[in-house]
């Protein structure tokens, strides 16, 4: 059998992905697996066992040509299935165009009425006690032909990442410490800065507290460093790679993030996890997958969520979501 997934959305979503790769290893031992991921995401899914063939899309640069091209190429490729978890058009498109013998995909996908298999794409609302996950819905794409699972997303670390992570913790002598990503593609995702800075102020002198981020984010971080009273903040913007990053999570005693792509991260090595929700909710199913976590959240206010997504700027311009959430609830759950 041979099989394409595609997940071109941001990293996170790419992430949450593993666990349909995984479960069809699982089921079909000699499956062809391939992968088609926007450019920019490829680190997480290239040099996998169970991934023979990563296809990336170029989207910010000749957007449609790239797209044409890989219809192209997939047509060759004579695929048995394509299991398309990408809910927008132009995937729905490759889905279509492909020539694959059958195609799964979400009904939000605009071209799902032309799929063979077209499965509901469900979104919880606030307040409902048992609400999906979004790798349980990727997985719903598989039912028809798979019978076991493989829940949590696991991140293909290697002896060069677990020795970067190593590496740092013997230049900063660090025996115990926290990891923590404050930032956010979306403002209105990211526990507000001053609340980093309050929360790290009262952290034990014994925990080293590494900042995670991407190198756009470094000046931000280093702003919250400044003000920071504590002595030990390292600020590694941009320094460690996606799965170095998750490499020194895993050994964590405790990490901090937000409704984001680092949550994942977490989940994937099985870290302690403290995830922040602020203008998300859990019910929306990206809640963390690990054996050890805490969600923190303000839950009464009558104005979140404010949409599926994050947003640029709080609409009713207060963001108590963020600025409500005590600093004590982090402190109560870091590791005495």
């Amino acid at each position: 059998m041979k099989v394409l997934v595609i997940q071109t959305a941001f990293i996170g979503d790419v992430v949450l992905m593993l666990p349909v790769v995984q479960t069809l290893k699982l089921n079909y031992p000699n499956i062809e697996i391939h992968v088609l991921v926007r450019q920019g995401n490829e680190e997480l899914v290239q040099s996998r066992d169970d991934i023979d063939k990563v296809w990336i899309w170029n989207k910010k640069q000749g957007k449609i040509k790239n797209l044409l091209q890989l219809i192209r190429t997939f047509r060759k490729q004579k695929y048995d299935k394509i299991i398309n978890l990408h809910r927008f058009l132009s995937t729905g498109i490759i889905t279509l165009l492909s020539g694959a013998k059958e195609t799964f995909g979400f009904d939000k996908n605009p071209f799902s009425r032309f799929f063979t298999h077209r499965i509901p794409h469900i979104i919880a609302k606030k307040g409902d006690v048992s609400f999906p996950h979004e790798v349980d819905r990727n997985l719903s794409l598989l039912k028809s032909f798979c019978t076991d699972f493989s829940r949590r997303p696991v991140l293909a670390l290697n002896s060069a990442h677990i020795q970067k992570a190593v590496q740092i913790l013997k230049k900063y002598h660090s025996n115990k410490y926290i990891c923590a990503a404050p930032t956010s593609v979306w403002y209105t995702k990211q526990w507000h800065k001053d609340k980093w800075i309050e929360f790290f102020n009262l952290v034990p002198r014994e925990y080293t507290i590494f900042l995670l981020g991407s190198s756009s984010d470094y000046s931000h971080l280093q702003e919250i460093k400044s003000a920071s009273t504590h002595p030990s903040i390292i600020n590694l913007a941009g320094a460690l790679s996606f799965l170095e990053s998750a490499a020194l999570m895993k050994y964590a005693s405790m990490v901090y993030v937000n409704d984001s792509a680092p949550l994942h991260f977490a989940s994937s090595v099985n870290a302690p996890t403290t995830a922040i929700f602020c203008s998300t909710i859990p019910e929306f199913g990206f809640t963390p997958l690990a054996d050890v976590y805490h969600i923190i959240q303000v839950k009464d206010l009558p104005c979140r969520p404010c949409g599926l997504h994050g947003r640029r700027n709080c609409p009713l311009h207060h963001f108590h979501c963020a600025t409500q959430i005590p600093v004590q609830d982090l402190l109560n759950t870091l590791p005495v």
